[in-house]
């Protein structure tokens, strides 16, 4: 081993046999890959219905068969679709009494959330065409929210 490491005036960095850069760099990406694994889950439509249902529903959840009513989903589908939501880490299985209610876990929600918008607009003010994400943080001293631009047109949902 080397007397000083990959950078100038380091010593002892290397570790024998450890390449501590890409070590170090695995573990940066560790929650990029959680994130992406939730937005991959959260990439169908079935269980994107699902999630945002479960959201309305609160901490307290819904039981499966109230879910699967509500969205006219067969028992085997729904069962699939909660597994892979499951194991994203979106919703929370609690058996109570012969049903289990599923709800959505709002820790991983606004876990990756915050993730997306961390460093939204690069800790400045955001423009008139970044509305979304001044309407998601708080204002910040000494900045105004800035109003919707008119020539922006707004996102709109569709009607069911």
């Amino acid at each position: 081993m080397k007397s000083g490491g990959r950078f100038p005036g380091t010593k002892n960095f290397l570790l024998p046999g450890l390449d501590n850069l890409r070590y170090f760099h695995n573990i940066g990406n560790m929650e990029t890959k959680t994130v992406i694994g939730v937005l991959a889950a959260l990439a169908q439509d079935t269980r994107l219905n699902i999630f945002r249902l479960l959201v309305v529903a609160g901490p307290e959840g819904l039981p499966v068969g109230t879910i699967a009513e509500k969205l006219g989903l067969a028992n085997a589908t729904l069962s699939f679709h909660l597994k892979e939501l499951t194991q994203a880490g979106l919703t929370i299985a609690t058996p109570q009494g012969r049903s289990i209610f599923y709800a959505a876990d709002f820790a991983t929600m606004n876990s990756v959330l915050d993730f997306l918008t961390e460093n939204c607009c690069a800790g400045s003010s955001c423009g008139p065409d970044a509305s979304s994400c001044a309407t998601m943080a708080p204002a910040r001293k000494g900045t105004a929210r800035p109003a919707k631009s008119k020539s922006q047109p707004s996102i709109q949902r569709k009607s069911k």
